[in-house]
């Protein structure tokens, strides 16, 4: 009974210790319990009460006024936000600068609309559709009427349809509304446009403010403000990007692919302001840099290059296969460097704002700390893809540059001086 006594003690004294735990712990994770299931039960019900709300509405006119069919009433029921349509809104080019607002209560920046119709060239502003997109508001220039239908424009039919558009409409075999409507020449200045010279005057001032200091001060002292700022990358592009990649000709390439760096990384960047413009995400914007990039590289292809492609080192016998594919070579290295541009810059754009939408999908709050964080990673993530992918396009252009301008003798010298060197020692 002496040995028992102390161990029984000690047993009532953790049990009693254990229980106050027990206690303590279901104070405390009592309130979180109630609110985790609120959490997730309140949102279910909330459209379910929306609902009830509805049919209660629907109930009572139905006995005021008679049975009724309840489409009459359109305003009851709610329209389900296109997440689609709104991405899309945001990434796509248009005639007018949108800032915020929907539909006429819009707050926009109005843009040169320059068309070549029939009669000639007319010019308006974007204003003039007030802000219409559907068709219904007919401009008429020079004895011709245009409307604007999915920031695209037509010229009017004579009379509207049955949901007031002023165009000829049809139903493909995909589902997809087909225009039958003629288009004119399209010629204006759109958003995309605007962007891209707002960035080349931005490179332009800030470049020149950089030369004129290097020019007072010289190249040899430290740099100061903007230089500090711009001269890492400028080396980097000149040493690391060129140089690497091209040769002992880099330098005659070098003004080229700091015009590309630049204007890809500062209109990346302008591309993750809410207002801004996605101009690296228009895949007409990536095909002309990517068609540069092909001029380029085969304007200066020497003879070591095309008798790659023409006259390649392997059996004769299987020339008809390899000669179709490396023409063909020649095309697929821009088409890359066009498609991978363009749609990482659009799918950063896509994500974020699906992401936001999401709190209008579920209509309630409780979604957008969850969906606010997300946009927010992507948005940090994108910011280190703006810089990424003006690296990867400048990188991969210097690349078939040094491809094309490569000699094959300087090869065989190089292996050559290496033997004698090895001789020697």
């Amino acid at each position: 009974m002496t040995t028992f006594a102390p161990e029984f003690k000690r047993f009532l004294y953790n049990f009693n210790a254990m229980t106050s735990k027990i206690n303590t712990s279901k104070q405390f994770w009592l309130p979180v319990f109630f609110a985790f299931v609120l959490f997730f039960t309140f949102p279910a019900t909330l459209p379910a009460q929306e609902h009830a709300i509805h049919d209660e509405h629907d109930t009572l006119i139905q006995t005021a006024e008679g049975v009724e069919d309840i489409n009459a009433h359109p305003e009851t029921k709610k329209e389900k936000m296109d997440i689609t349509a709104v991405a899309f809104e945001h990434i796509l080019d248009s005639h007018s600068w949108h800032l915020w607002g929907e539909g006429h209560d819009a707050v926009a920046i109005s843009l040169p609309v320059i068309l070549k119709g029939r009669n000639g060239i007319s010019c308006f502003l974007s204003s003039e559709f007030h802000h219409d997109v559907h068709g219904t508001k007919v401009v008429e220039k020079n004895g011709e009427r245009f409307v604007n239908f999915e920031d695209k424009i037509y010229y009017a039919s004579e009379t509207a349809n049955g949901n007031g558009e002023f165009l000829e409409l049809k139903e493909n075999e995909k589902g997809e509304v087909e225009v039958l409507n003629e288009a004119p020449l399209d010629f204006s200045i759109t958003k995309n446009v605007t962007q891209l010279f707002i960035s080349v005057i931005v490179l332009v001032l800030l470049f020149s403010s950089v030369a004129k200091s290097y020019k007072k001060h010289g190249v040899t002292s430290a740099p100061k403000g903007k230089q500090s700022f711009l001269e890492p990358l400028i080396i980097f592009v000149r040493d690391d990007i060129a140089k690497d990649n091209i040769g002992r000709t880099y330098e005659r390439f070098v003004p080229y692919l700091l015009s590309v760096f630049f204007l890809i990384l500062l209109n990346n960047v302008f591309g993750l302001i809410p207002i801004g413009a996605n101009l690296t995400g228009n895949i007409a914007f990536t095909l002309v840099l990517s068609a540069f990039t092909l001029i380029i590289t085969n304007i200066n292809g020497n003879k070591n290059y095309w008798s790659h492609i023409f006259l390649p080192h392997a059996p004769k016998a299987i020339w008809p296969i390899l000669i179709p594919i490396e023409i063909v070579g020649i095309l697929t290295k821009p088409f890359a460097l066009m498609i991978r541009l363009f749609a990482n810059m659009s799918a950063g754009h896509i994500i974020v704002i699906s992401l936001i939408g999401l709190i209008f999908v579920f209509k309630t709050l409780f979604i957008s700390p969850v969906s606010v964080a997300f946009a927010l990673f992507i948005d940090v993530l994108e910011c280190l893809v703006a810089f990424l992918q003006a690296y990867i396009f400048t990188m991969l252009t210097a690349l078939f540059i040094g491809s094309a301008v490569a000699e094959h003798h300087e090869e065989e010298h190089g292996h050559g001086d290496e033997h004698v060197a090895e001789a020697k020692h």
